[in-house]
């Protein structure tokens, strides 16, 4: 008895502790990976053939794969807004690319690049709440790396103003059209690198050999910016893995232009043989072997997904790290990218009107995987209809982090975690450019109005259950979903304050 009695409170000691244990654990660190202009068939996992991405398959093998999410809207700038901010495209303040032309000539990038009044994209107010924000509250350190686009250097939209301890890589959008450029930024001061400025709008001597691979040397030089980035991200996640932190890699591949390491370049043109060159435009340079260095571009973004998850499982974090890869929007159709070639946006339609800058299908639906060891089974595949604006909502969640009043969107962590998940009644979609677009996705229904900036107020309506390429438009056959649709528009649009985004069709003044 006496032994008994001894060992009950020992017991009770041993549970108690166990109990604070659990409740002390650590946060799970976040690392949000982003890449530019990928399209959702760009990737093995969906359905890719000609492009190898084996870390990105195996993050998918190891986790979560979603076929049902979506961007927040079909171009880069309003996209990040709406998954930093968890706010739709009809009550985000970014609607649309915004380079703030009133400043000056923001288009010349040589002024651009020495003049930093000149660069990036119009801030966001200091009064936005960000995801950045939130996590900070929540006791992370933050960080970005790649693509910011939400605000120029010396703005209260800087990111170190916006929720992020560290920042590293371009600024602006429009800089990012060399990845081989004259600086990229360090938080808010300015890192020279070892490139001379050459003006994306640079082109082939006029007597070059257009099959001379040395013709184009001029556009390789020594500091490929994805690298610099992601040495600094390496350096972030060594310096900060005894703390919980979240990092948002915005990765600028495989956007434009065609530039990529050598060594990944010839692995490809031995795979895919000998091809035309692309000889460039007004907005990007020429390339020798276009199809060969775009897979390049892809194959080097899933080599550092590859290199981030390594270093976390040799500091011994990866167990406690939740992994998010998903592309701002759909791919490109300029710039010497072959989409048909390499079926960017398989299933749905490739090309333009279809994919970037587009709220069809291939604009917007976007790979969206997640992995955290011991929390998401590995190897599922969930159908959840989600987009950019629950972003917000499901990495407090998963944080511990508070969801501000004002989102949008609905935590997904349920699903991440196999529980009971609430559903969307609909998403929603506006973008003022490509002549103004709205969209609804309504359970199987997509419903779309385009060129509403020429009058046009009629909606389309696809059956995304047996249409998945939106080839047939059953508008005239169901007038009761057109209906709420066209109730969900006028609910979910909020004029902008911004006249560059504002629907004069619309009713906006």
């Amino acid at each position: 008895m006496k032994k008994m009695a001894f060992l009950i409170p020992l017991l009770l000691l041993l549970f108690n502790c166990q109990s604070d244990k659990k409740e002390k654990e650590t946060p799970p660190n976040i690392i949000y990976f982003l890449a530019d202009d990928l399209g959702y068939g760009e990737v093995g996992t969906y359905g890719q053939q000609k492009i190898l991405t084996p870390n990105i398959d195996a993050l998918a093998k190891n986790g979560m794969q979603f076929t049902q999410h979506y961007s927040g809207a079909p171009v880069c700038a309003p996209a990040r807004y709406v998954l930093l901010t968890g706010q739709h495209t009809g009550h985000a303040y970014i609607r649309g690319n915004d380079e703030w032309r009133e400043r000056g000539d923001v288009w010349d990038y040589e002024k651009a690049s020495q003049d930093p009044s000149l660069e990036g994209q119009r801030p966001i107010p200091d009064s936005t709440i960000t995801l950045g924000e939130q996590l900070q509250k929540a006791g992370y350190k933050t960080s970005i790396f790649g693509k910011w686009g939400l605000g120029a250097p010396k703005t209260e939209g800087v990111p170190n103003l916006q929720g992020f301890d560290y920042f590293y890589g371009y600024n602006c959008q429009r800089q990012a059209h060399n990845l081989y450029p004259s600086h990229l930024w360090e938080n808010t001061i300015k890192d020279t690198l070892n490139n001379a400025l050459v003006s994306p709008s640079t082109k082939l001597d006029s007597l070059a050999d257009i099959y001379d691979e040395a013709s184009y040397a001029k556009f390789t030089q020594q500091d490929y910016a994805p690298k610099k980035i992601h040495e600094k991200a390496l350096s972030f996640i060594k310096d900060n893995k005894a703390n919980p932190f979240f990092m948002y890699y915005a990765s600028p591949l495989p956007h434009l232009p065609l530039q990529a390491p050598k060594e990944y370049v010839d692995k490809y043109r031995k795979i895919l043989g000998e091809e035309e060159p692309y000889i460039g435009d007004h907005a990007y340079f020429p390339n020798r072997y276009p199809r060969a260095t775009y897979a390049a571009m892809i194959s080097y973004l899933d080599y550092q997904l590859g290199e981030l998850v390594s270093t976390l499982k040799d500091l011994g974090i990866y167990e406690n790290t939740v992994i998010i890869f998903s592309s701002d929007n759909g791919p490109t159709y300029l710039g010497g990218v072959d989409f048909d070639y390499f079926e960017s946006s398989k299933p749905f339609q490739n090309g333009y009107g279809r994919t970037k800058g587009f709220v069809y299908e291939g604009g917007i639906r976007v790979p969206l995987i997640a992995s955290w060891p011991n929390h998401i089974k590995p190897g599922t595949t969930n159908k959840h209809v989600s987009a950019f604006y629950d972003m917000m909502p499901t990495i407090c969640d998963l944080s511990g982090a508070e969801v501000p009043a004002n989102v949008d969107g609905i935590s997904f962590k349920p699903a991440l975690l196999n529980q009971n998940q609430r559903e969307h009644d609909y998403l929603y979609w506006e973008f003022p450019s490509y002549k103004g677009q709205q969209a609804i996705r309504m359970g199987k229904w997509k419903g779309i109005r385009k060129n509403i900036f020429d009058g046009n107020l009629k909606l389309e309506l696809y059956n995304l259950e047996n249409d998945i390429s939106e080839s047939n438009d059953i508008a005239n056959l169901h007038p009761d979903v057109i209906e709420k649709m066209e109730a969900i528009m006028v609910k979910e649009h909020n004029p902008s304050t911004n006249n560059n985004f504002k629907f004069k069709q619309l009713g906006d003044e």
